[in-house]
């Protein structure tokens, strides 16, 4: 028998892979097409650890089943680099970010093609050259041309230790997404992208999109389209318009809450309120959106002092500010139904305001609020309606009337696009100093690049330290050829992120983004792998530039991404001693139960938790790969548990699967070396063997089909045809490549195992030669039994009587009657 050494047989064909070109993507004239992406890493100096292999590995099995199916596959790979992880790198190690960043890439890619993954590297593309985001900068320049990028002076989510504001998406529970900070609420002139131009299609167009239902909820959820109506409050400093989704409870209003930053709050503030008014305005810029609209939260407030007049009964009804009402969703105020809404309910509890029922649910609304839908009650305009014929004469009512109108509203506010930081796509505008305003850097003049300097800290003050380095901002006006800045704000760094998948089809086009012929050959991404943290910010970004593109007339296709899976986090075990330390895995001997320390045998606390270097428990891909191959690890990774669920990784686990890669190679080894004549035995278990990883794959039931393997391997271990191990070889190929290209060659066929086609499989020959039969005594089962598929009737009805549980049961009686369903239950009726 020949030896077989995992690493070497690695690199072997891992060179013969390249050299040969198998995985470049090419079209040909009726062939279905697969566009098999991954969200692109974004590459830090730590590498890899185990746990972001699982969704590469997920993707190149699918890719490789597609080849060998026929299909033309695009299945590309490069990297999201600019932002802040690579630049806060940078200055931590005072090492410019560009540096730290191409260090890294060669890293994350070194360890990406150790482990045999079919990208086509032709096709590699980083964010950060100045090829592909001259193009990231032109699209911004179109957005800018039809109205969708342009400057605002906002309140935004300032990172104080990032020293760069923050979309509202990148704040999570007040805090800095990236960092965990705080984040304060400041005034900046900022560039924002009008996304909400969008609102509409980015919710409908969710139809139809074979994503998660959860991640399909939270992009619903997060831009929050609502239809309902507006309405007029009069007020001593004008009318208040109030959106509510809820207009037939109009009746119901007993007071109005403003946001802390509504333009109508100085003027209605009394003279004995100013004090309040204002110490509660400026405690709410300190809060996040996130924060403020935490149902969780004991509701606060200031009141007015003034009052409102109820526009349906003329009646006075107070007038607060509330920091839960958000100045950028709907009017910035809501009238106030405690009856029939949770928050106001909690509002008005706490500060003693009038609940009045409108809507009749069978509950004492004093104590608890009813939200769901019911009768009109105490509303003359609509009395005893139910609650959707109700809303329409409500809103009906109030159009007559000339204080309110139907409308839709969203909670998607418009895209903070300006970063204050360096490392980042300059935004490609100028300021004119005569009076052009911000004026376009010319195509020709694309890409505008950073300037090359030592020092790129963080100002502080709320510029970007681009602003600093004069000789770069320093420039003339494209327009008139007056004196001019150039922009210091650079874009966040999910520009680059928001449309690689289309750069990826064309990648070296120097005339534009993309060839529209290219785009329409590959689009949509039949199938978009990554994690569930880029659920809303990433799909929702990339969702809008690709519907912009669409109407610029540059691709064929409304949604980006058809179908969309999330891999679950892989954990690993953590071990402490007695005194609670951690203690890494060379320290632990993990063959005793439980595991023990080395140095003196005592025994270690463990639990399963994410992978941490200050637990102990990251696990580099690169340690496995040498001690167990690339193959080992692949195996491993998708055998571990349902891929959307978490799992452990556990050591332990994949000694099991390596020893099932060496029987494997055992079983073609020595076959090849006897050539032992054999008839057919398992037929019928190949073809069953074929359905099943087919299907599975197909399904994304990685785990359930490599059981399939190991089960059919179980078999074969008692003697193997050709066809056996050939049908093995071909099926293990798109989970272990390198382990069944070195079995295809040991079976005495010339490269590639990969380039072969699927094995096909005759379904006459999948179904079960036998089958189990349940035996009923009055409708209780009772026993079960083996016989011949197509067994007659009444042959089951006379076995089942033969039984002795079934005798028991009779107690010497005869069966009324015995029925038989579809040839699998017999029913002995008593």
């Amino acid at each position: 028998m020949s030896s077989f050494d995992s690493r070497t047989n690695d690199r072997k064909w891992q060179e013969r892979w390249e050299q040969a070109g198998v995985f470049r993507a090419t079209l040909h004239p009726n062939r279905p097409k697969a566009y098999i992406l991954d969200m692109f890493p974004y590459p830090s100096g730590a590498g890899l650890h185990v746990g972001h292999p699982e969704g590469y590995t997920a993707t190149d099995i699918i890719a490789r089943w597609r080849r060998m199916q026929g299909w033309d596959v695009l299945h590309p790979m490069g990297w999201d680099a600019f932002g802040l992880p690579a630049e806060n790198y940078a200055i931590s190690t005072g090492v410019h970010p560009a540096k730290t960043t191409a260090a890294a890439i060669r890293t994350f890619k070194q360890q990406i093609q150790a482990l045999g993954l079919s990208y086509d590297w032709e096709r590699e593309l980083s964010t950060t050259s100045p090829e592909y985001f001259r193009w990231t900068q032109w699209i911004f320049l179109k957005l800018h041309e039809r109205g969708l990028a342009y400057q605002a002076m906002v309140p935004i989510n300032w990172c104080p230790k990032d020293l760069t504001g923050l979309a509202n998406e990148e704040v999570h529970n007040g805090k800095c997404e990236r960092c965990g900070t705080p984040v304060e609420r400041r005034d900046m002139r900022q560039w924002m992208l009008k996304i909400t131009a969008y609102g509409d299609r980015l919710v409908d167009d969710l139809e139809g999109l074979d994503w998660p239902e959860s991640t399909l909820a939270m992009q619903r959820n997060w831009i929050g389209r609502s239809v309902g109506a507006e309405i007029e409050f009069p007020t001593p400093a004008g009318p208040v318009r109030v959106f509510t989704t809820r207009p037939d409870t109009l009746f119901g209003a007993t007071y109005l809450v403003l946001s802390p930053e509504h333009p109508l709050v100085p003027a209605l503030t009394t003279p004995e309120q100013r004090a309040s008014v204002e110490a509660y305005r400026q405690a709410s810029r300190a809060k996040s959106d996130m924060e403020r609209t935490d149902q969780t939260r004991v509701k606060t407030g200031v009141a007015t002092g003034a009052m409102a007049t109820h526009p349906a009964t003329g009646q006075g009804i107070p007038i607060w500010i509330a920091d839960y009402v958000l100045a950028g969703y709907g009017t910035g105020a809501i009238m106030a139904v405690p009856a029939h809404d949770e928050r106001d309910h909690a509002f008005a509890r706490t500060f003693g305001l009038p609940i009045v029922e409108v809507v009749r649910g069978g509950q004492d609304v004093q104590t608890e609020p009813f939200t769901g839908e019911g009768v009109a009650v105490n509303s003359p305009a609509v009395e005893g309606l139910p609650t959707h014929e109700a809303k329409e004469k409500m809103i009906a009512w109030i159009q007559e009337r000339g204080v309110g109108k139907a409308t839709t509203t969203y909670r998607l506010r418009d895209w903070v696009f300006s970063r204050q930081r360096y490392w980042g796509e300059p935004i490609p505008i100028i300021h004119c100093q005569r009076g052009c305003g911000a004026v376009p850097v010319p195509e020709d003049q694309l890409p505008v690049t950073l300037p090359d300097v030592e020092r790129y800290e963080p100002s502080g003050t709320g510029e970007s330290p681009l602003a600093a380095m004069r000789h770069w901002v320093e420039t003339t006006c494209p327009q008139c050829g007056g004196p001019a800045e150039r922009e210091t704000n650079t874009m966040p760094n999910w520009a680059g992120s928001c449309w690689y998948y289309l750069r990826f089809t064309d990648p070296r086009n120097a005339q534009a983004p993309f060839n529209r012929k290219a785009a329409d050959a590959w689009l949509p991404v039949d199938l978009y792998v990554g994690g569930t943290e880029h659920a809303v910010l990433h799909l929702l970004y990339a969702r809008f530039w690709h519907k912009f593109l669409f109407d610029l007339g540059l691709l064929s296709t409304r949604e980006p991404f058809q179908k969309l899976r999330h891999q679950g986090m892989v954990l690993a075990y953590s071990y402490q001693d007695s005194q609670g330390r951690y203690r890494g895995y060379d320290e632990i001997d993990l063959s005793t139960e439980p595991p023990t320390l080395k140095e003196d045998g005592s025994s270690l606390a463990s639990r399963i938790e994410k992978m941490s270097k200050s637990k102990k428990n990251v696990i580099n891909p690169d340690e496995v790969v040498e001690r167990y191959g690339a193959d080992g690890l692949r195996l491993y990774e998708m055998f571990m548990g349902d891929f959307e669920l978490s799992k452990p990784w556990d050591v332990r686990g994949i000694e099991g699967v390596s020893r099932f890669l060496g029987r494997v190679w055992r079983l073609v080894d020595e076959w090849a070396a006897a050539k032992a004549p054999s008839d057919d035995p398992h037929l019928r278990l190949r073809h069953a063997t074929i359905q099943a990883v087919g299907e599975r794959i197909e399904l994304f039931k990685f785990n359930t089909a490599i059981s399939s393997l190991m089960e059919y391997v179980g078999e074969l271990v008692h003697g193997a045809t050709r066809a056996d191990l050939e049908t093995l070889t071909l099926l293990l190929s798109p989970f272990a490549p390198h382990t069944a290209e070195a079995m295809w060659e040991r079976l005495g066929h010339a490269p590639f195992a990969c380039t072969q086609p699927w094995p096909t499989f005759d379904p006459a020959l999948t179904v079960k030669e036998s089958v189990t039969v349940a035996v009923q005594v009055n409708g209780k089962l009772r026993a079960t039994f083996d016989v011949p598929r197509g067994t007659p009737d009444e042959a089951l009805k006379a076995r089942a009587l033969e039984l002795v549980p079934v005798q028991r049961h009779l107690e010497g009686k005869v069966p009324k009657r015995i029925i038989v369903v579809r040839g699998t239950l017999v029913n002995v009726v008593v």
